[in-house]
């Protein structure tokens, strides 16, 4: 199957962005990690420590520290030691921490802020070699590199139909991809955010197959089991 079928120059030009900058959200799970040049000072406006666990019981931890960080709230703001509230939702990672720095220029000197978004993850469902839901390290990743990490799309799923179901702003967005086109580069789900679901619906022969077996198979079954008893009789 040929993908960008047509873009057969080598000098093309795409006219959408080339970079992405999430933008924090309500419920993600932040790190923010202080320094300043006085190490010291700077310890009280960090999460505290916590020792390794071996939890074999659930699985949360398996000799691994603690998960520390915070959880963005339903009103967007998330709660830091010292400085206490602080809205970050709607944010990016950018505005964030030049906001955060300034705040902590009240008590440290030269402080420098580190964010990070921990539950960054994408989900690829339907028609691929491997569904799943995947954390994404870097915060940045491509429809493209999305499903190169569930392993392409099977010979029957759907190329010029995938579907990108979002949360934007509390209200659930959807947008609609062809792989066979150029376009793709240009849609604004071409880099995928935080909590995006990615599903690959099934061709229409393969949709067809599905649904024959569903409604014939019993049939099939019921008439090849009455053949094989009356053979068996007569023999």
């Amino acid at each position: 199957m040929i993908y960008f079928q047509d873009n057969s120059n080598d000098n093309t030009t795409i006219s959408g962005k080339t970079s992405y900058t999430p933008v924090l959200k309500k419920d993600d799970f932040i790190s923010v990690i202080v320094t300043a040049d006085d190490s010291e000072a700077a310890i009280p406006f960090n999460f505290p420590t916590q020792e390794s666990r071996n939890l074999s019981s659930n699985g949360y931890t398996q000799g691994n520290p603690v998960k520390s960080g915070y959880l963005i709230d339903e009103k967007g703001f998330v709660s830091l030691p010292v400085l206490g509230k602080v809205q970050v939702a709607g944010m990016n990672r950018m505005e964030a921490t030049a906001m955060l720095e300034t705040m902590y220029q009240e008590y440290l000197t030269n402080p420098v802020v580190n964010i990070h978004i921990d539950n960054y993850k994408i989900t690829v469902l339907g028609d691929v070699v491997k569904p799943g839901t995947f954390k994404i390290p870097n915060e940045r990743i491509t429809i493209l590199e999305a499903i190169g990490l569930a392993g392409d799309l099977n010979i029957t799923g759907e190329r010029t139909n995938i579907l990108v179901i979002r949360d934007q702003g509390g209200e659930k967005m959807t947008y609609r991809l062809d792989l066979t086109s150029s376009d793709i580069l240009n849609s604004p789900a071409y880099y995928l955010q935080q909590n995006d679901v990615v599903y690959v619906e099934p061709n229409s022969a393969a949709r067809s197959q599905g649904t024959f077996w569903r409604t014939s198979g019993s049939i099939l079954i019921s008439v090849t089991s009455l053949i094989i008893t009356t053979i068996s009789i007569i023999l």
